[in-house]
């Protein structure tokens, strides 16, 4: 039972630094790509358009693509088509 209680934990610990990183990562990418935009002289628009769309989506890319490395293609393929589905409901929505 002490090992059972063990791996529960692990995984949390596992699962929370995950999170953290998917946060700082993302966070970290979009300010970087801004910064490079900001130094070729590109318009505000054209950065939030392109690079914060990028930064947003590496997130369920990476899972995707990690997914799919481990022969889960049910959840890349799931992934997908449903960040698809939640990003165009909410634009239209919007």
């Amino acid at each position: 039972m002490e090992h059972q209680s063990t791996f529960y934990k692990n995984i949390l610990l596992l699962i929370a630094i995950g999170i953290a990183g998917l946060y700082f990562g993302g966070g970290w990418v979009v300010d970087g790509a801004t910064e490079l935009a900001r130094l070729f002289g590109l318009s505000e628009s054209v950065i939030g358009l392109t690079i914060v769309a990028i930064g947003t989506s590496l997130p369920e890319l990476v899972t995707s693509a990690v997914a799919a490395y481990k022969n889960n293609t049910d959840m890349a393929v799931g992934n997908a088509i449903g960040s698809n589905i939640f990003n165009i409901l909410w634009i239209i929505g919007f």
